[in-house]
């Protein structure tokens, strides 16, 4: 199975600028943002889709929206909105869980 481009920058094999890393995720800016603050938190086990799962990945589930809540926090991001897109009709177009983290403009409800 061909890797994705999010395994390629766990790996170092691509650059990104990553903003956070631990043993479990990493955090990097979006290349093509959608607000002024634009930062993608993922893991670094591969999961496709928030779909995808399973019952033993929930530590690692709560460890995503920890680690979103210190990188807001650590920049500052007081008003931000976590975004979870899972499968191809709702956005997703990397198929690797993670987390948006926007910020730094006024966001619409409902969202879409």
């Amino acid at each position: 199975m061909t890797e994705n481009i999010f395994e390629k920058i766990i790996k170092k094999e691509i650059p990104a600028d990553i903003i956070y890393e631990d043993d479990l995720v990493l955090a990097f800016n979006d290349i093509s943002p959608q607000a002024p603050t634009h930062i993608l938190v993922i893991p670094k086990k591969n999961i496709p889709k928030l779909s995808d799962s399973k019952n033993e990945d929930k530590d690692l589930l709560g460890t995503l929206l920890l680690t979103a809540k210190k990188i807001a926090k650590d920049n500052n991001i007081n008003n931000y909105r976590l975004v979870i897109n899972n499968g191809s009709e709702a956005g997703q177009t990397v198929f690797h869980l993670h987390i948006h983290i926007l910020a730094g403009r006024d966001f619409g409800w409902p969202p879409g």
